[in-house]
């Protein structure tokens, strides 16, 4: 299997979930992870804006213009979907309903800690329902590129801009590797075909702790 960039991130986020679980997408880049579930597995996805069973990203002629992501996105619910009202989709967050949820990241550190909502002296529409949904779900992760446009790590020692949460993240996911947040820092439990743990060090602000056997991300 050939993947790179933001699909081989989201094939490996997708990797994660397990059958039966239910499973909170955030906005951006972790809305592909609909498009790379795991075959035979049934998860349910839900959407903040009010909604469980998301289906991959529909065909322009196919999409019902009723059914967007919480990011305003066309979607596709499947067969037995459900639609709800905000009460009661964050009731299922914050009352730990939520197996897991994939989130984007601005920053996150080497304390488990996430920057995602805003930076300073930018407009934004608000910080959505992402403070929820890393405090309430069972298994936080994280999809990121590794470095920023201009090629500064985003995987820092401690987080510059305001938090979203405080060590709560579990697994940060980019296009070069998997780290694990143990409690007592990042671990490099995977690395993606033809990178190097040396080329993942360069690029990371934060220390990381390698173990003797890494595994592959495909």
């Amino acid at each position: 299997m050939e993947l790179k960039g933001r699909d081989l991130i989201a094939y490996r986020a997708a990797r994660f979930l397990k059958d039966g679980d239910m499973v909170n997408l955030g906005i951006g880049m972790p809305t592909k992870v609909a498009d790379f579930l795991p075959e035979g597995v049934e998860i349910f996805l839900q959407s903040e804006n009010g909604f469980i069973g998301i289906g991959p990203t529909p065909s322009p002629e196919e999409w019902d213009k009723d059914v967007v992501n919480a990011g305003g996105q066309p979607s596709s619910i499947l067969p037995g979907g459900a639609c709800f009202d905000s009460c009661m989709s964050f009731g299922l967050i914050r009352g730990g309903h939520v197996d897991a949820t994939i989130l984007g990241a601005l920053e996150v550190d080497q304390e488990g800690n996430l920057a995602n909502w805003i930076i300073p002296g930018k407009m934004v529409p608000g910080m959505g329902g992402g403070m929820d949904l890393v405090a309430g779900a069972n298994t936080v992760i994280v999809m990121t590129d590794h470095c920023t446009k201009k090629g500064e790590p985003k995987i820092l020692k401690k987080c510059t801009l305001p938090l979203t949460a405080a060590h709560e993240v579990d697994y940060i996911v980019t296009e070069l590797c998997v780290l694990h947040y143990n409690g007592e820092g990042l671990v490099l439990t995977e690395l993606a075909p033809g990178v190097t743990v040396d080329e993942v060090i360069a690029r990371t602000e934060a220390k990381l702790i390698i173990p003797e056997t890494i595994g592959c991300m495909i």
